[in-house]
């Protein structure tokens, strides 16, 4: 029979693991290893699409770790976000590169401003949360404790709504989220004396929803990311994609250099996983 202390202690603490689901505990040892045990990686998908910015992750997405995010993102197992924010801020240390400090900043106190991908709206209130919001608040947490200022900005929305994105190829995610974000007015005026803007999520795909965000913060922010092309309001479809090749060639120069971080349109973004085939790009 079960005593009052258990049924308590099934009230504070999980109920297993969010990786396997060892009894007892968020985030076993071995679980927590395989989202947090390598260095986190640059990573890029293939294809890749117009505008992505510099992408770092903490693992690849798969076994435990595809585990966790399903669990903290679609069974609400809140006291994954410690783990999972831990993980994330690991992968936006590794793209501030040597020191943790954000480039162009350091020793100026500017804070790395963390902006999570929004999800859309029938998503939270289905699932009763926004993941990543509630991932990019652990992150940043953890990077002020570990010396880095660090805030999270909410900044995006949508400005439009969107079709679900499972079962779309990457084709088809850029045609669905082309000009589908913007930011929130007043949002600019959150995003002034950053040191470094890094958009956060919890997963990157086929970069389609990052590529989207960066191009809404970049046309807020045309004194680092004007070779971007601007993007006015009611654009969609075409003539975002124009808008998003003109900087092609640039970026492309960018990633030619081989600086992994560099700070040339202050916008790079970091997420807790990808897929296993995203980080090639270190084998290259």
């Amino acid at each position: 029979m079960r005593g009052w202390w258990q049924d308590l202690t099934d009230l504070v603490l999980p109920a297993e693991c969010g990786g396997c689901g060892r009894p007892r505990t968020v985030l076993c040892p071995k679980c927590r290893a395989a989202l947090t045990g390598n260095a986190p990686s640059r990573v890029r998908p293939d294809p890749e699409p117009p505008g992505l910015p510099v992408v770092y992750a903490a693992a690849p997405y798969e076994d435990q770790v595809r585990a966790a995010l399903l669990a903290h993102k679609e069974r609400g197992a809140l006291m994954l976000a410690g783990p999972l924010g831990a993980a994330l801020a690991g992968a936006v240390r590794a793209g501030l590169g040597p020191g943790g400090r954000a480039a162009g900043a350091a020793g100026s106190g500017a804070p790395v401003l963390l902006v999570p991908v929004p999800s859309a709206r029938w998503a939270v209130r289905a699932r009763g949360h926004d993941p990543a919001r509630r991932i990019a608040l652990a992150a940043a947490a953890g990077l002020r404790r570990s010396g880095t200022p660090a805030r999270v900005a909410a900044v995006l929305r949508q400005r439009r709504a969107v079709a679900d994105q499972s079962g779309l190829n990457s084709r088809q995610r850029l045609d669905n989220l082309a000009g589908a974000l913007e930011v929130a007015p007043g949002g600019a005026r959150l995003l002034d004396g950053a040191g470094r803007v890094v958009l956060v999520d919890d997963l990157m795909t086929t970069g389609a929803s990052l590529a989207e965000a960066a191009r809404a913060l970049r046309a807020v922010l045309p004194e680092k990311g004007g070779f971007y092309g601007r993007v006015t309001p009611g654009t969609t479809g075409e003539g975002v994609r124009q808008a998003q090749m003109a900087g092609v060639g640039r970026a492309e120069a960018v990633r030619e250099k081989g600086d992994a971080h560099s700070a040339d349109d202050g916008v790079g973004a970091a997420v807790v996983a990808t897929s296993p085939a995203s980080f090639e790009i270190n084998r290259n």
